[in-house]
This record gives C-alpha cells, structure tokens and sequence, in this order.
C-alpha cells in the first residue's frame, strides 16, 4: 500500500506539471489566420490574342473558363495539354461552346500574335491564345499564382512553367484544377462539372 501511495505522488505531479506546460504553450502559439491558406487565384489581366486583337479578363466573364499557361516551344506539357484539351471540346460536343478554354504564353519574347496564331491552328480552334508585354504576362502569372522561368540550353533557351489547367466559374472565381496527366475520365468529368456547375 506505501509503495502505491509512493507511485501515485510523483505521477500525479508530473500530470499537473504536463498541463501547466501545455496551457503555456497555447498561450504562446498564436491563432491561426482565417482563411491563411485560401489564397484567391485569378484576376484581372489585359492580354492580347493571337488575332492582335486586345483581350482582358471581363471578356471571359459570364463563361466558365479553362486556362492553361505554356508556350508555344515546349516540347512535351504544352503541346500534350493543348492536344488533350481539343479531344476534350470534341467529345463534350455541344457543352464545349459553353466554355472557353484560354492558352497564355509565359514567353512573350518569342510567342507573337502570329506565331500564336500558327502554332493553335493545329488544335481545336475555339482555343483562344493570348500573349502580350513581358509586364502584361507576369501581372496574369501572379493573379493565377503561376510559376515560370527563362532556362538557358546549349541551342538557346526553354522556359519551366507551372502546368496546371486552372478551372475558373462564370465569375471568374477558381472552381478546380487539372493536368496533362489525370486520367481522361477524370479529366472530361471535371470539365463536364465546370459547365453544369460553374
């Protein structure tokens, strides 16, 4: 019986001292911010289409919209998403004129309204391309929270670039995401959801 009462002493003085410390440490830690982690993606922009023709966000409003950021000298994302992208309009038939699909350059330099124009003549072309000012281009990549950089190569230059197909509603607001390598199914149904939902 001593030898119990002996055990239960300095057991119950070391839980009150775990409970002194721990309410310390609340106090100590602040409060999370409300909604720190729900950064807002997407914005105004003012670009210019592969027509030359001026083109800003409020143009895409009241349309639920696709958009993806690359260049027209990628060699494998771009030319993959934009591709799976065309597939995509084709199956959805005629849900896909209730939703623009947008293809901005992160390499204004070289992506001009023409060669903008010729390079998206190889895919759907309801896909409208848009360019514009390296200052225009980086105002659109931070509004979307895109990443992108110049990368030297022995011929020249590539550029590495956030991949994501950003799925906006009809007021602009993000509705989701995609990539180049989701599933088909997942990907058409999340497309499917943006036009009935968005």
């Amino acid at each position: 019986m001593i030898l119990r009462r002996s055990l239960l002493l300095p057991l119950s003085v070391f839980l009150a001292a775990a409970l002194a410390l721990l309410a310390t440490l609340l106090l100590l830690v602040p409060e999370p911010k409300q909604n720190a982690s729900r950064v807002p993606i997407g914005g105004p922009f003012t670009l210019t289409t592969q027509e030359g023709k001026p083109f800003s966000s409020d143009s895409l409003k009241g349309k639920p919209f696709a958009l993806f950021f690359g260049f027209t000298h990628c060699p494998e994302v771009c030319p993959t998403t934009l591709y799976d992208l065309t597939q995509d309009l084709s199956a959805m038939g005629k849900d896909a004129d209730r939703l623009n699909v947008v293809f901005v350059t992160v390499d204004p330099a070289q992506d001009t309204p023409e060669l903008m124009k010729a390079y998206l003549s190889s895919f759907d072309p309801r896909i409208i391309g848009l360019t514009g000012t390296e200052d225009e281009i980086a105002a659109a990549a931070r509004a979307y929270k895109v990443y992108y950089k110049k990368v030297p190569t022995e011929s020249g230059y590539t550029m590495d670039h956030t991949a994501t197909i950003f799925l906006m509603d009809g007021k602009g607001d993000f509705f989701g995401s995609s990539n180049f390598q989701e599933p088909q199914e997942t990907r058409r149904t999340k497309l499917k959801n943006l036009v009935r939902n968005g």
